[in-house]
């Protein structure tokens, strides 16, 4: 076993990277692609026509950090003492064309997902946690489950066709300029809300929940991210609309779904405009996109300030925010997601988020105000079209309500030292994401995360993180 101490965690590293380096040697000595599309990026080759669709993923992702300043820490404390962590998640997509037709299509979706291994301090003590694909109870175990199925409907407006890339959620590959999507069934709300194709992805790009998401949407979900919903969208040429309706989980970070909709349900709205952000500051064929979002959760949630008012009166041995839930307490937000191209090689991404903040932080992570920007840049000026480099910076915060309950001892669902000397959460993040041959990447991480869980006594710490992903 690799001891914690700095030179055999890097000595960790090192072994794990072994094989990419022999991949790396043997790719070298094949002739360069034209292009970033002529080097397969799966396993397996795609049919871009066939009436079905099945594909898989395997993300392994070995995370450490050493010692850090920790005075003191709580049951829902990032451990001060070095640790090293290793999770995997592996992913089925199935999907089925029931009615093939450009204009009225109609698609049956399936995945089967199995999620083990664990994150560092069990996914607890950070609100920017440093791993997206670690299940927040790890005591559900990585037995296979059914982790989406849905049937997605195209009502075209119009016989003008523009193209569309096949995915794991949409099998066609052309679909009319202005038309209606409805998806209805088991999802996740990020497959369709807050989409940046810079920073949404941890099995490609960051890590960090923070940074692939926006941290103070406190989207419906349960514990492992997914719920039932119904998502209505409307495309045009250059905007797009949508509105999703979500049940809540029943207590918070809950692996049971409310289906009371008339108590507890999550209501999400996104307008979406796709243009050019930067106007002659950059070539007029870059890409550019915003999308400005807002949710509002009904569910069984209870205030902070009740929590600490009953313990500072001596109603209640400590602050317990779940013993003050109320039924259909209502949590609102709001979100603004932008990113633009710069350059072929260079694209830059910013992402902010607010919420009210009094009510408890109940189904995504504890961030009551976010603000994230940063931006990546393609291999293709050294020869490595689908490398990638990554850095972001996020700083997230929370309310004073929030910062009183956890400083009397209160526990949310991540978050609880103990005590609290309250400043923002910062995190920076940088990858180098490697492909070594068709669909097999890897990758290297680093966040250097200041003040941890909100606490100035705590920290810094830096968590290094190696990452292999394999597409099918």
């Amino acid at each position: 076993m690799c001891s914690l101490s700095i030179a055999r965690r890097l000595l960790c590293l090192a072994l794990l990277l072994l094989p990419l380096a022999s991949v790396g040697q043997q790719a070298s000595t094949e002739p360069l692609p034209d292009a970033p599309d002529a080097t397969p990026t799966t396993l397996f080759p795609h049919s871009e026509t066939a009436p079905y669709y099945i594909a898989g993923q395997a993300n392994i992702i070995f995370q450490a950090h050493g010692p850090f300043h920790s005075p003191y820490d709580g049951a829902n404390s990032l451990q001060g003492r070095g640790e090293y962590k290793t999770s995997l998640v592996g992913t089925l997509f199935l999907g089925l064309e029931l009615h093939h037709s450009h204009r009225y299509a109609t698609e049956a979706i399936v995945d089967f997902e199995s999620a083990g291994g664990r994150g560092i301090s069990q996914a607890l003590g950070l609100a920017g946690f440093t791993n997206l694909d670690v299940v927040r109870n790890p005591n559900l175990g990585s037995k296979p489950y059914l982790a989406r199925v849905q049937i997605h409907q195209v009502l075209g407006l119009t016989g003008k066709l523009e193209d569309t890339p096949r995915t794991s959620n949409s099998l066609a590959t052309q679909l009319p300029e202005r038309r209606l999507e409805l998806h209805f069934g088991k999802m996740s709300l990020p497959d369709y809300l807050d989409i940046n194709s810079i920073g949404s992805d941890s099995h490609l790009q960051f890590l960090n929940w923070t940074v692939d998401n926006d941290g103070a949407w406190d989207y419906a979900a349960d514990t492992r991210g997914y719920t039932y919903a119904g998502v209505l969208e409307y495309h045009d040429r250059s905007w797009s609309a949508r509105y999703a309706l979500a049940a809540m989980p029943t207590v918070a970070n809950g692996i049971d779904l409310d289906w009371a909709f008339s108590r507890a349900s999550g209501q999400n709205f996104e307008f979406e405009l796709r243009r050019n952000l930067l106007g002659h500051l950059v070539s007029r064929e870059r890409k550019g996109t915003v999308r400005v979002l807002s949710f509002v959760n009904h569910a069984h949630m209870g205030l902070y300030r009740d929590a600490v008012n009953a313990f500072l009166s001596g109603q209640d041995a400590k602050p317990d925010v779940n013993a003050h839930a109320k039924f259909s307490s209502v949590k609102y937000g709001f979100g603004l997601n932008a990113e633009q191209e710069i350059t072929p090689s260079l694209r830059l991404f910013l992402r902010t988020g607010w919420n009210e903040g009094q009510h408890q932080s109940f189904a995504y992570t504890e961030v009551d105000q976010t603000v994230a920007f940063g931006g990546d840049y393609s291999g293709g000026n050294w020869n490595r079209p689908n490398d990638k480099i990554g850095l972001a910076f996020v700083s997230n915060a929370i309310k004073r309500d929030h910062q009183n309950y956890l400083r009397y001892g209160g526990l949310g669902f991540l978050l609880g030292d103990g005590n609290l000397n309250y400043a923002r959460e910062d995190i920076l993040e940088t990858y180098y994401n490697l492909h070594a041959w068709r669909g097999i990447f890897y990758a290297l991480n680093l966040q250097f995360i200041d003040h941890p869980g909100y606490n100035k006594d705590r920290g810094p710490v830096l968590v290094e993180a190696v990452r292999m992903h394999v597409d099918f």
